[in-house]
C-alpha cells in the first residue's frame, strides 16, 4: 500500500514539473473559457507605447488587453446587444484595479458596434497560447 502511494505521488510530481516545463499552470483548468462582462475600448494616449508582451500598441490592429486570460490567447467577443463579434488577441493587460473584462483595440471595437462608453460582451477563448 505505501509503495502504491509512493509511485502515485512521484506520478504526480513528474506530471506537475511537466507541465511547468512546458509554460502551463500545474494541472489547472485554466480559467473559464466562456467570459462575460464589460468591454470598453483602449484611449488613444496609449497608441505606440509597449504593451505586457513587448508588442508596440496600435489602434489598427486586432488585440486587446484582459487581466484574467494568458497574454497570446485568442479570443472572440461578441457584442451582447447586437451580436456582432471579432476575434482578437490578448497582448496586454488592464489596470490591476480595472473591474472590465477586456479593452478592444478601436479597429475591434468598431467591428462589433461598440462606438462609445462600456458594451456588455461575452468573451470566448478559441485558441491559447502555443508554446514552444
Amino acid at each position: 500500500m505505501k509503495k502504491q502511494i509512493f509511485v502515485h505521488a512521484i506520478a504526480f510530481i513528474f506530471l506537475i514539473h511537466q507541465t511547468i516545463a512546458q509554460g502551463r499552470p500545474p494541472l489547472s483548468k485554466d480559467v473559464a473559457k466562456v467570459l462575460y462582462g464589460t468591454a470598453s475600448f483602449y484611449s488613444n494616449k496609449f497608441e505606440g507605447r509597449q504593451t505586457a508582451n513587448g508588442e508596440i500598441f496600435s489602434q489598427q490592429k486586432m488585440t486587446a488587453a484582459c487581466n484574467v486570460l494568458p497574454l497570446g490567447t485568442w479570443v472572440k467577443v461578441t457584442n451582447l446587444k447586437n451580436g456582432r463579434s471579432v476575434v482578437v488577441r490578448i497582448n496586454d493587460r488592464l489596470h490591476y484595479k480595472m473591474k472590465r473584462v477586456v479593452d478592444l483595440s478601436k479597429v475591434a471595437a468598431r467591428q462589433i458596434g461598440h462606438k462609445d462608453g462600456l458594451a456588455r460582451v461575452k468573451v470566448e477563448v478559441i485558441e491559447r497560447k502555443k508554446t514552444s
